[in-house]
């Protein structure tokens, strides 16, 4: 079986959880309707998984992405939090003898 469908049915099914639902219920009665010939239930089955389409497709449309600044990464500071090291002097000391 092709790995991509059940991942992509699984990030479908986390993303919005209720319309998932509501679609997969509305197929589902649109096949038993459409088997057992009762015409009334797969008109609802249809309509229901109708709906949800639509209702999904105006979601996607209502949540359109904001365009985002792109990020600059610092790697240093603009400024060391540290305070600067004193000079080291060397000194001129007699080794002992």
């Amino acid at each position: 079986m092709n790995a991509v469908l059940p991942r992509f049915l699984k990030s479908t099914y986390r993303k919005e959880p209720i319309i998932s639902v509501l679609i997969t219920m509305g197929v589902v009665d649109a096949l038993i309707g459409g088997f057992d010939d009762s015409w009334s239930l797969f008109a609802f089955g249809l309509g229901i998984a109708g709906i949800s389409l639509v209702f999904k497709l105006w979601h996607i449309q209502q949540r359109r992405p904001t365009p985002e600044e792109p990020v600059v990464q610092h790697y240093l500071p603009s400024r060391s939090s540290s305070s600067a090291l004193p000079m080291l002097s060397v000194s001129k000391k007699k080794p002992p003898v």
